[in-house]
Parts: structure tokens; C-alpha cells; sequence
């Protein structure tokens, strides 16, 4: 197997990582007081109906799961970017053999080979 350019992949990740972080502050803009100062503000109002406040309720918490999810791909992408640093990228975690280029290509945060992540998968 040839050699993997982690400078490429460095490239890449920080990429992914800005994009991410930017996804992070637009929620944060989007919802800058909590979801009970924005279903008061709606109390106070005479044309406030229960959907408005349902579809606030929904719409903040999709909103929280996407954060969640965009903080556990940054987590991810720092664990590759410190990878590399160590050089362990492109290594699985878990029998040490090299991940193949492709899935790195696909997916560059992986720490597990294809048939690795099948077995833990499975069981």
C-alpha cells in the first residue's frame, strides 16, 4: 500500500472542521435564548396558539440534535487531526492494519477498518 498523503487529508479535515464550526455558530445565532424565554415571549401574546408553541418546541429540538451531531463530528475530525500529528492516521484501532484509501477518502475521521467496523457492528 502506498503511502497516505496526510497533508491532503490535514487540508481536508481543517476544511470539514471550519465548516462544522460555522454550522455550530448559526445554530447558536439562530437560537440565542433558551427554548422556555422563547415560548414565554409567545405566552405573552394574544394571537399565541398551542401548534405555535409545538412547532417553537420541534423546531429547537431538531435545532439541539444537530448540534449535538455537528459537536460529535468536530470531536471526530479532531481525533484524526491528532492522528496525524501522532502518526497513527489510516492505522484501525482495533487490529492495527492500514483503513483502505477509499474509505478514508469517503470518511477521513474512521478509526476502524471496513471489517472491523462490521464486526462491531454485528456484536
Amino acid at each position: 500500500m502506498s503511502a497516505i498523503d496526510t497533508d491532503l487529508f490535514r487540508e481536508r479535515l481543517l476544511e470539514d472542521r471550519k465548516r462544522v464550526e460555522a454550522a455550530i455558530n448559526f445554530l447558536h445565532e439562530e437560537n440565542p435564548g433558551s427554548l422556555e424565554d422563547q415560548v414565554e415571549e409567545m405566552v405573552g401574546t394574544a394571537d399565541n396558539h398551542l401548534g405555535d408553541s409545538a412547532t417553537v418546541t420541534l423546531d429547537r429540538e431538531i435545532d439541539y440534535a444537530l448540534e449535538e451531531n455537528s459537536e460529535q463530528v468536530l470531536a471526530d475530525i479532531d481525533g484524526a487531526l491528532h492522528r496525524i500529528e501522532e502518526g497513527t492516521f489510516g492505522t484501525c484501532r482495533t487490529c492495527g492494519q492500514p483503513i483502505a484509501p477509499e474509505r478514508l477518502e469517503a470518511m477521513p475521521s474512521v478509526t476502524q477498518c471496513i471489517d472491523c467496523k462490521r464486526k462491531a457492528e454485528r456484536g
